[in-house]
């Protein structure tokens, strides 16, 4: 079970790498067509006017779904943000009992914003919800990255718990705080 979660989670990191290429190959595409457009207007005194349709929605939609699928991996990679400040003061037991509450209530956050976001999806799929840029795309098909990034920081939330409730550490310990140290 510990290789397919595992597997799931850096799968999900890869394919948010994966929209952050997409993201650069459109801007530099649409930058390669500005600069085009820039010379003609330079040689000829008149711009073709060469564009990407949509291409600032479609960089929106990407970064939406490389950021949410991203979630999970960065968890477990001790990417996220944490003040460990006061846990740090505290007992080993208070300080395991503190983590315990904190990820139960991350937890409880993500499962409600995946159910949630679960709605969305199923909400603009049934009405045809579409986007207003130049290329109308189904809304339904930028929400689900973000859905299925909920889905999968929900799941390795819950892995996580059961894994710090068994007794281990937490994955991320000792990962992200000597960051800045290097």
């Amino acid at each position: 079970m510990r290789a397919a979660l595992d597997f799931v989670y850096r799968a999900a990191g890869g394919l948010a790498a994966a929209f952050i290429v997409a993201i650069v190959a459109i801007v530099f595409a649409q930058v390669c067509l500005n600069l085009a457009d820039k010379i003609s207007v330079a040689m000829t005194g008149q711009g073709v006017g060469l564009t990407i349709p949509s291409y600032s929605d479609f960089t929106g939609f990407f970064l939406a779904g490389s950021s949410f699928l991203a979630l999970a991996y960065a968890l477990r990679a001790g990417g996220h943000i944490r003040v460990s400040l006061l846990t740090n003061k505290m007992p080993a037991a208070m300080a395991r009992l503190s983590e315990i509450a904190v990820i139960c209530l991350a937890l409880v956050m993500s499962g409600y914003a995946s159910w949630y976001m679960g709605l969305l999806v199923l909400e603009s799929h049934e009405f045809g919800d579409r986007s207003s840029g130049m290329v109308s795309v189904p809304l339904w098909i930028p929400q689900l990255p973000v859905a299925f990034g909920l889905i999968i920081l929900t799941i390795a939330l819950a892995d996580e718990l059961i894994c710090v409730l068994r007794g281990a550490e937490p994955s991320w310990q000792g990962k992200g705080e000597n960051l800045l140290n290097e």
